[in-house]
């Protein structure tokens, strides 16, 4: 069990996808202008990941290694289908805001990059773990990432056509926030924050 949470908590903090390893970034740049499109952007690549990830370490021992990586990407293809029909079907206008970013969960680096690394060499509970915990935390900061944005470059956040937050009615929202050159400077921002958090932490450590 110790195990378990300290590969779960690796994806989340220590090595999270996105401050820490920066895989993955076209799709988190892109589609977070928008909460709600990042946050169900976020929940496709936890179920992927982790799907993906229980499958591969399933038959890792009968997946040849001269086509593992064909292999995975078939797999990855499988449950990104699933996600892709799903929301078709049922969240029509989220499928049409994230568009071509769903089906490109399927060549996301850190989803192949997780099975290679991860899924493929170890056993079927540390794989869930580390799928879990590598997609909260992509989840959590891409989620972030678009609560920043949004709320900057619009004045509210919306979800589901009801505002949950609105600055002042004064409020100018400066257009870059919402172009790739403002989502650049925020994630900037983030990763100095989560680095300079991990140091204190650390130093905390030492001293006890």
């Amino acid at each position: 069990m110790a195990e378990w949470l300290r590969t779960f908590r690796q994806g989340i903090a220590i090595e999270n996808p996105l401050t820490v390893l920066m895989i993955g970034l076209c799709a988190t740049l892109a589609v977070s202008t928008l909460v709600q499109g990042a946050l169900f952007m976020g929940l496709a690549v936890v179920f992927v990941l982790t799907m993906s990830n229980i499958i591969i370490a399933v038959f890792r021992s009968v997946i040849p290694h001269e086509v593992r990586i064909p292999v995975f990407i078939v797999v990855i293809a499988s449950f990104v289908t699933i996600v892709d029909l799903t929301m078709h079907a049922f969240l029509p206008e989220i499928y049409q805001f994230l568009g071509i970013w769903i089906p490109l969960i399927v060549v996301n680096c850190l989803i192949l990059g997780r099975a290679e690394a991860f899924a493929y060499h170890n056993r079927v509970s540390l794989a869930i773990a580390d799928g879990l915990g590598m997609g909260i935390g992509y989840w959590l900061v891409i989620v972030a990432l678009a609560m920043i944005r949004e709320l900057l470059g619009t004045g509210r956040i919306v979800m589901f056509e009801r505002t949950l937050i609105a600055l002042p009615a004064g409020y100018a929202p400066p257009g870059l926030v919402l172009l790739f050159p403002g989502a650049f400077i925020i994630f900037g921002l983030m990763i100095a924050a989560s680095r300079w958090l991990g140091e204190r932490t650390e130093r905390r450590k030492e001293r006890c």
